[in-house]
């Protein structure tokens, strides 16, 4: 079963940074649409950012807009988030996600959950004084 790893996660003080890191277990991402997700404790899970299969097109959150770039290494076949200036409110657990589509795209609704099928555990993150 196709499954994705994410890893980078940890806690940092506000105005801090983090990268994340999302590898597939068993194939590599570079075909696939990937989505980055999060949910704080009580909250649902939204989307954060989107990337194409050949990063023609990323998308964000307004949330994030700015302080969040999401990019591929090819090199690695990882997708990353890095993460800038976190608040508070940046707090939770983060999840990758793909579709395995053929398309590639993540289009403008690419913060739908129901067209990703295959999601990582997902990794905290803490940011607090």
């Amino acid at each position: 079963q196709e499954q994705l790893v994410e890893s980078g996660g940890g806690s940092v003080q506000p105005g801090g940074s983090l990268r994340l890191s999302c590898a597939g277990s068993t194939f590599t991402l570079e075909r696939y649409v990937i989505g980055w997700f999060r949910q704080a404790p009580g909250k649902k899970r939204e989307g954060v950012s989107c990337v194409s299969s050949t990063s023609t097109n990323t998308y964000y959150a307004d949330s994030v807009k700015d302080r969040f770039t999401i990019s591929r290494d090819n090199a690695n076949k990882t997708v990353s988030l890095q993460m800038n200036n976190l608040t508070p409110d940046d707090a939770g657990v983060y999840y990758c996600a793909t579709d395995l589509g053929p398309r590639g795209r993540c289009g403008t609704a690419w913060y739908l959950q129901s067209r990703f099928t295959s999601w990582g555990q997902g990794t905290q993150v803490t940011v607090s004084s």
